[in-house]
């Protein structure tokens, strides 16, 4: 297969640098592209979200892998690509980098004429909004073993010690530092003790609350409690609150004496390292999509990390996503420093 069309992805990550540094040039339309991308709309949008936060971009490092690639029958090449960006930006005097890894499909087209080939379409999902119900309605998840989405061997279960099942019989403190240093280590990687999901966000952030000394309360049934077991002889060993935004949303909702609690607050400026933010992107009442805090930039505002589309001190209201709309509302837990 013609390896030509990797010069126009390269061009296409030079000019996905540039748009994140000066987001209203349009940047996609020239530079042998033939498409224009959507990308001033989207563009402006992004400078005043730049103007709004008060920060400088300064610059965006951008390394690109190639997943798998194939020639179809139109003669064009379909590519799918991982994006892992740091984005460097000033505030305050103070210059934070914020890393994220996106995947996309790239169409390159016209290889046998003169031109070369040009980038022709670009393909995304959308995962932080993935969400189906199982049976009777309960939430759900997609499950993706290591094999399958990462080309690493499955381990058997169950994954994690006997202390996962063990229950709070005094009140222990939360560990706010230990749950953030879980997010940095794995905000990129996925720790073999637990199951993967295809839609990791709140497996993710659980295993962060977890790290942080957050007890489990282990009850068996999978419509209550919060609790992980594993994925062993063909049964999901894991509550529903535990892997599905929405329904941790509504386990830290509930009233408890004891175990993992939460606080809503009305602004992230009241939140603190290990707190969670959940998102739900069309308003409607359904959260799906988990983070947790693991910085605060220079004018105290938090920084979040999360899986599904893996991120680390990513800025906590998320304009930046494909999944954000106008109707996005927020939910923000502090979780209670004696759980």
């Amino acid at each position: 297969m013609d390896q030509k069309w990797k010069k126009s992805l390269y061009i296409y990550v030079d000019q996905y640098n540039k748009s994140r540094v000066v987001p209203e040039t349009e940047v996609f339309s020239g530079s042998g592209f033939g498409l224009d991308l959507g990308q001033r709309e989207r563009g402006l949008r992004m400078a005043k979200w730049y103007e709004d936060r008060g920060i400088k971009p300064r610059r965006c490092e951008t390394g690109v892998k190639v997943l798998r690639s194939a020639q179809r029958n139109e003669g064009d090449i379909l590519a799918e690509v991982a994006l892992h960006s740091a984005f460097f930006y000033e505030k305050g005097g103070i210059t934070h980098r914020e890393d994220k890894v996106e995947r996309e499909r790239l169409i390159f087209a016209g290889g046998n004429g003169e031109a070369g080939w040009t980038l022709a379409g670009v393909e995304r999902d959308i995962p932080e909004r993935s969400f189906r119900r199982g049976k009777g309605g309960a939430a759900s998840v997609e499950i993706h073993t290591l094999e399958e989405a990462f080309g690493q061997p499955s381990l058997p279960g169950p994954l994690l010690s006997r202390r996962v099942l063990s229950t709070a019989t005094r009140d222990v403190r939360y560990r706010r530092e230990d749950a953030a240093a879980y997010a940095d280590r794995w905000w990129n990687d996925f720790n073999p003790e637990y199951e993967t999901f295809a839609v990791d966000c709140t497996n993710y952030v659980s295993q962060c609350l977890f790290a942080g000394g957050a007890p489990i309360n282990y009850t068996g049934k999978r419509e209550t409690g919060w609790w992980y077991k594993g994925y062993v002889g063909g049964q999901e060993g894991w509550s529903y609150s535990w892997a599905v935004s929405d329904s941790l949303r509504r386990y830290l909702d509930g009233e408890r004496r004891s175990g993992l609690r939460a606080q809503i607050v009305e602004r992230p400026e009241q939140l603190m390292l290990g707190d969670v933010i959940q998102y739900d992107w069309d308003g409607d009442g359904r959260y799906q999509h988990s983070t947790v805090i693991t910085a605060f930039d220079a004018g105290g505002m938090p920084l979040v990390n999360a899986h599904t589309v893996p991120s680390r001190h990513r800025y906590w209201d998320y304009r930046d996503s494909y999944a954000w709309t106008d109707r996005t509302a927020y939910r923000f837990f502090h979780i209670y420093d004696y759980l």
